[in-house]
């Protein structure tokens, strides 16, 4: 669930790519080939060369794991899950029949859920699957607008639901 206009979005086949923010440099993107003999070969190569300084490096001249010095680290508290802020796809399965799907997005727009997207397909079964894509909001909110879909006679099953992340450009 990448933007097609992220840079990250273009890696294709074999290679691997890392997309760093710093606060200093913003983005930037370390790209390479991630499989196969050779770069497998070099990594392995790299990473002997790495013990076999350190064995060797004075202790009070390594750098340390994770580049990070011992009395520089601090406790950071962790955000709880029901705060975390994020748009939203959701995929359900409602029984075909008028207003149904007024019902799905009233259920969100009653708890405060935007919608960017919808797409709901055309078939000929008792049910129909409905895609919505969402604005940025609260987990804790979409917990519950999802519990309230489910519990309806007329949504069949769980409603999956995938975090979209926005990168910026």
């Amino acid at each position: 669930m990448i933007p097609e206009k992220a840079l990250i979005a273009n890696v294709h086949g074999v290679m691997n790519a890392v997309l760093v923010d710093g606060d200093a440099v913003g983005q930037t993107m370390y790209y390479g080939a991630g499989a196969g003999a050779e770069p497998t070969a070099s990594a392995v190569v790299a990473d002997v060369i790495d013990v076999v300084r350190t064995l060797t490096a004075d202790r009070d001249n390594r750098v340390p794991h994770l580049a990070f010095q011992p009395g520089e680290l601090s406790d950071e508290p962790i955000l709880p899950i029901e705060e975390v802020v994020s748009a939203y796809y959701l995929r359900l399965h409602a029984v075909e029949k008028p207003g149904v799907l007024a019902m799905v997005t009233g259920i969100l727009s009653e708890s405060g859920i935007s919608i960017d997207a919808i797409l709901q397909k055309e078939t000929h079964e008792q049910l129909v699957p409905i895609i919505i894509l969402t604005q940025e909001v609260k987990e804790q909110q979409m917990n519950e607008a999802i519990a309230k879909i489910e519990a309806s006679a007329d949504i069949d099953g769980a409603v999956t639901r995938i975090r979209v992340e926005h990168f910026e450009a």
